[in-house]
């Protein structure tokens, strides 16, 4: 059973995985590619942060910190081993329909351009295109979200246009990367080291500043206030940080290269998922 520590841990962790999800979903992101690429991350941690005398946690002690069969702990180290995406699971059924909506004879011209569907008829249409290979998915639901992602277009006459084989459902990609592994991640870096016995002697910071009583009338001026502060503070630190980087000859070898930083973060508190601050 988990303790009340714990229940608070995992409360605290829905409420990051709710934006989270909501991102991954924009982006065509499904469970399975997050849950895949989620026990990457506990399988490669519990192997290289728990070894004994130096050497990687062995399987059966990793499928008992992480709760996975060693049957999976296996196929995941394995994967590692030779090189495989970690991050690519299984087609996603939309991605599926999708795919072979652009590779399958049945559902493409003489030019190999996919042909426009019928949503349901005999034969060849978008229901039979679900059907063969979206899995368990209603033809139905299917076509909703393929054109909430701008994958398909519904014409006026009903029939359905493939306008795109990605799945992707947001334009600018590079946000989101960006967001997770520059925002995100060292976030999350600062979070976990300053719980370790290493903060004892050198913590790090990770501060916020928030207010329960703002107006929305004024939230436009804050955000304005805020990112013109934020811009100035981030330019002098990014000044500060480029004059270490000139500061000592490149063929110098005492201490290595090491990559640090500093984040400055705005939020506002989303009232319908959570009264965390009060």
């Amino acid at each position: 059973m988990q303790n009340d520590i714990q229940r608070q841990i995992l409360g605290a962790l829905l409420l990051v995985l709710r934006p989270l999800a909501r991102a991954m979903l924009r982006a065509g992101i499904g469970y399975r590619e997050f849950a895949e690429v989620s026990k990457t991350a506990f399988v490669d941690v519990a192997g290289k942060d728990y070894g004994l005398r130096g050497r990687p946690t062995n399987i059966s002690r990793v499928a008992v910190m992480t709760g996975l069969t060693r049957k999976e702990v296996r196929r995941i180290r394995d994967k590692a081993e030779v090189g495989d995406d970690p991050g690519v699971a299984k087609l996603t059924p939309m991605s599926q329909v999708m795919h072979r909506w652009y590779t399958e004879d049945d559902f493409t011209s003489d030019n190999g351009v996919p042909i426009v569907l019928k949503f349901d008829a005999d034969g060849t249409s978008f229901s039979d295109l679900v059907k063969r290979f979206g899995g368990d998915i209603p033809p139905g639901a299917m076509r909703t979200e393929l054109k909430r992602i701008g994958a398909v277009e519904e014409l006026d006459s009903g029939q359905l246009k493939a306008v795109s084989r990605s799945v992707v459902g947001i334009d600018d990609h590079e946000k989101l990367v960006r967001g997770l592994a520059h925002v995100m991640y060292p976030a999350a870096l600062a979070m976990v080291h300053n719980i370790s016995e290493e903060s004892e002697k050198d913590s790090w910071v990770h501060l916020s500043a928030f207010t329960q009583s703002v107006r929305s009338n004024d939230l436009g001026r804050i955000r304005r206030v805020s990112s013109d502060r934020a811009a100035s503070f981030i330019e002098s630190v990014d000044d500060f940080l480029a004059a270490y980087e000139n500061l000592y000859d490149t063929s110098d070898e005492n201490g290595g290269d090491q990559a640090v930083g500093i984040g400055v973060f705005y939020f506002e508190e989303d009232k319908s998922e959570t009264d965390i601050f009060k």
